[in-house]
């Protein structure tokens, strides 16, 4: 085997590892799939009703795709104790206390932030909505798929958990968006990367000397 298809290889089989890992290829979710969720959802988390419904045409309008969850956050200043929080706990404690269920759940999925940090200013346009001049903080989740996010939200192991967010919390919203325009996709970007590797590496493998032709 050549020494660059020996090289070329194990880096094209790593970028189709990654890609079958960050890609649900499942396409969207079954009609089993739907009532399966609804059902933990209803023994395991106690959801309302109309979250419920929610839930479900969310799950029925499922194109496949991966999306973006924006997350407006505003922390509550003097949070109510909580059942497994300490007393006295700070809206960024309990918080954290949700988030350690959901990182390693998003991480192990292939879903992730996109974006986070404080807010630089207050509201900049507000058309329709009060009191939503103020926030504390602002996110952009990625899930690989909607039935990667029912995987998380409807595991047994969130019961309890979404208590400490309300808690934590003033005010939130948060809503799905399916990106039209992305160019940090990191399948592009991690391909690219890959590519560079392979051009350094193939710069140091050994070239056949060149051989003058003799004339006459």
């Amino acid at each position: 085997m050549r020494p660059r298809t020996t090289l070329l290889l194990p880096i094209a089989l790593l970028y189709a590892l990654f890609v079958s890992w960050y890609t649900d290829f499942g396409g969207p979710l079954s009609d089993e799939e739907i009532t399966s969720y609804l059902t933990q959802m209803k023994s395991r988390n106690g959801a309302a009703p109309e979250l419920l419904a929610r839930i479900e045409k969310f799950m029925r309008e499922d194109t496949g795709r991966q999306f973006f969850m924006l997350n407006a956050i505003d922390y509550n200043e003097n949070p109510p104790d909580v059942e497994g929080a300490e007393p006295g706990e700070t809206a960024e404690q309990l918080l954290g206390r949700y988030m350690a269920y959901m990182y390693p759940n998003l991480f192990k999925r292939a879903s992730h932030p996109i974006i986070a940090g404080p807010a630089a200013f207050t509201a900049m346009d507000l058309v329709g909505i009060d009191n939503a001049e103020v926030w504390d903080m602002g996110a952009m989740m990625r899930y690989r798929s909607r039935r990667t996010f029912m995987e998380i939200v409807a595991n047994h192991e969130m019961r309890g958990r979404h208590e400490f967010k309300v808690a934590a919390l003033t005010k939130t919203i948060a809503y799905p968006v399916e990106a039209e325009i992305n160019l940090g996709d990191p399948r592009g970007l991690v391909g690219l990367l890959l590519l560079a590797i392979y051009g350094l590496l193939e710069a140091f493998l050994p070239r056949k000397p060149v051989t003058a032709k003799s004339e006459g």
